[in-house]
């Protein structure tokens, strides 16, 4: 579904490292959590993976396509909502998602249908027809996540997608997330949020420096730290720069 080799990205003419020749495959039908501390290369990779930055090193492979050498056609694989959505504040809710349908290609009926089941599911359904200059930074969240899920993607990349959302959204989008997944999709995203990533997540990479510093499942990590340990603890212990304890990517 996803498979990154050895992939690096340098900012500053090269002095500084954002992601360092990282490389792992995510699969179909998982949850893959992406975790790390602020500018640990988390949203370098993902701006990477979705095509808005180009690695100097490595390659970035979609549902079996190169994203650099055939952009489009990965595009189509899948939908993003990165951790500010930027939105056409000048439409309509329904103008935007209608002009996502059509960036998409997406047939008529299918779009109608679409469109009110995750805008039922987010609560939004009552202000489409408002201009999205009028809504809470919450409802463009809202907004953006329906705009991703419309096409049915094989392949949900969230970068902090909780951000904003109230409770009753947030549960949502985690059901939506699952049953994504169920049906033989996938799903990869970054959070800060270590508890829902230790609940939802089939497996969790660690990004430190950017390097993945651990990959695995929660039993897997929880074995390689000989312990029994939440995920906010294995997370302290393996991004501690004076710490000697390493975790070995599977």
């Amino acid at each position: 579904m996803l498979e990154l080799k050895k992939v690096s990205k340098t900012y500053s003419n090269g002095k500084v490292k954002a992601v360092d020749n990282i490389s792992f495959t995510h699969k179909e039908g998982e949850i893959l959590g992406f975790l790390g501390p602020n500018g640990a290369g988390k949203t370098t990779t993902i701006k990477m993976i979705v095509g808005l930055l180009k690695p100097d090193e490595g390659s970035i492979m979609i549902n079996g396509i190169n994203n650099q050498e055939n952009p489009i056609e990965a595009k189509k694989s899948f939908g993003y909502v990165p951790d500010n959505p930027q939105v056409y504040e000048r439409l309509r809710g329904i103008e935007y998602l209608k002009f996502i349908s059509d960036v998409f290609q997406i047939p008529k009926e299918e779009r109608e249908a679409s469109i009110k089941k995750y805008s039922d599911v987010f609560n939004l359904t009552h202000a489409l027809n408002d201009m999205i200059n009028s809504y809470s930074h919450g409802m463009k969240q809202k907004l953006a996540l329906i705009s991703a899920l419309i096409h049915k993607p094989d392949l949900f990349i969230l970068d902090e997608p909780m951000v904003g959302l109230d409770p009753k959204s947030s549960f949502k989008l985690k059901e939506i997330m699952r049953e994504h997944c169920d049906e033989g999709k996938s799903v990869f995203f970054s959070t800060h949020v270590l508890e829902v990533a230790e609940k939802i997540c089939d497996r969790i990479a660690i990004i430190n420096e950017g390097k993945i510093i651990a990959l695995g499942t929660m039993e897997e990590l929880k074995e390689k730290a000989g312990k029994e340990e939440t995920l906010e603890n294995i997370f302290l212990e393996v991004t501690d720069n004076e710490s000697n304890n390493t975790f070995i990517e599977n």
